[in-house]
């Protein structure tokens, strides 16, 4: 064989190698020097049935709109956490080299020791600091904070209306919370939420029940009722499904006053006369920030806008990282449309500390821990999760044990 021949053959094999590995990972490497497809891998503890995963596919749809044919997607749904490991390493072994995670589980940060060339990002777990995970391992999380508490004066303005209008007595402003443990996500999430209401309506207090679980339609449906059999006229949530909004649209439906705050999605298409407002965590701005670092080789937390703690990464309204979602003005108190405008432009400038004023908490796992708010308490100063763990002594009021039992 001629040297020209041989010469021909090699760059053939050469040509036909590259191909093959760039197919087995992934990655395309266009004319332009940078990565033009990269697959990027998305593990879900739900399906698009539930609120709270339906809000992220709605993200990732929003990331891979953005980015066209440079990115593929796969995605795993309904993954147990206890059983997350081999979905995460089959979609590793189908070439994706960037996952994110929406899933309760601390089997990602192994996993991320065991492939340093995937990129690992997580939502935030209380239990798992970034401090000593591989530098391939990042975690993110709105500051939800703020929505909860907007979303309270929305809720502050409608008792107060119901009063003045003399459809409740000024003892009646009881608001009542369906969430999913005891967990410092859940109870930093009530108190800001109360604390919007109580910015309005000072004498509103609360009650809490759990369901002992973040998806338990059924749960959410009975705790939702013994709420609204206690007198609560507004139900807020932390779980993941639109049980809550389903009960309190057929309580009204039958008469009762009784009003909802949703979450994750706007709820009005299950909850029309019944939902005042919804909020969420915007997850686009986190997924499209971060997918275009990895597509131009930079460090994602340098390329993404957020509060940086270390490789944690959270932000709130100024970021665009949390929503109000659609006010429902059929229902709404006059001027909570403006309520809110103020709201949020004091939180962006710093002007309002949400939990702040003459209150002191008590830890539910040790009482006699306690915090006085007179000093304030910043939220997500330190970690994208939620530290803030207390009781609001005498106005925040668990109706059960954390196990929903």
């Amino acid at each position: 064989m001629k040297n020209s021949q041989k010469m021909i053959l090699t760059a053939a094999v050469c040509l036909a190698a590259l191909l093959a590995a760039s197919l087995l990972t992934g990655f395309w490497i266009g004319t332009d020097g940078q990565d033009s497809a990269v697959r990027i891998g998305f593990i879900y503890s739900e399906d698009e049935s539930t609120p709270y995963t339906a809000n992220f596919l709605q993200a990732q749809r929003a990331m891979a709109e953005e980015y066209g044919d440079r990115v593929e997607i796969l995605s795993r749904s309904n993954v147990q956490s206890r059983n997350c490991e081999r979905p995460i390493q089959e979609l590793i072994r189908e070439g994706c080299r960037m996952i994110f995670l929406n899933l309760d589980s601390d089997v990602p940060v192994t996993l991320a020791r065991e492939y340093p060339e995937v990129e690992f990002c997580q939502v935030s777990l209380p239990d798992v600091s970034i401090e000593g995970t591989p530098t391939n391992y990042h975690t993110f999380n709105g500051e939800i904070y703020q929505a909860r508490y907007v979303s309270g004066i929305v809720a502050g303005m409608k008792l107060k209306e119901l009063t003045e209008k003399g459809i409740l007595e000024p003892g009646q402003a009881l608001v009542g919370f369906v969430g999913a443990n005891a967990s410092t996500e859940v109870i930093s999430g009530y108190t800001a939420f109360l604390l919007g209401v109580r910015s309005v309506m000072p004498e509103a207090v609360m009650r809490v029940r759990y369901t002992g679980s973040w998806g338990n339609y059924n749960a959410e449906k009975e705790q939702t009722r013994r709420l609204i059999s206690e007198g609560c006229v507004i139900i807020g949530q932390h779980v993941n499904t639109v049980a809550p909004a389903v009960v309190c649209e057929e309580a009204a439906a039958a008469g009762r006053t009784v009003f909802h705050v949703g979450y994750h999605q706007s709820m009005m298409d299950v909850a029309p006369s019944s939902t005042l407002v919804s909020i969420r965590t915007n997850w686009e701005r986190y997924m499209i920030e971060a997918v275009g670092a990895v597509l131009k080789h930079q460090n994602i937390e340098s390329a993404v806008k957020a509060h940086a703690h270390g490789r944690d990464l959270s932000a709130g309204f100024e970021s665009g990282w949390v929503e109000m979602l659609e006010l429902n003005r059929l229902i709404a108190a006059e001027g909570t449309e403006e309520a809110v405008t103020k709201a949020i432009d004091g939180l962006i400038s710093g002007k309002i500390r949400v939990f702040s004023g003459d209150y002191i908490g008590v830890s539910p796992r040790n009482p006699a821990h306690t915090i006085d708010l007179s000093k304030g308490y910043q939220e997500n100063q330190n970690s994208s999760n939620p530290s803030f763990g207390y009781l609001l002594k005498d106005i925040i009021i668990p109706e059960n044990s954390g196990t929903g039992e």
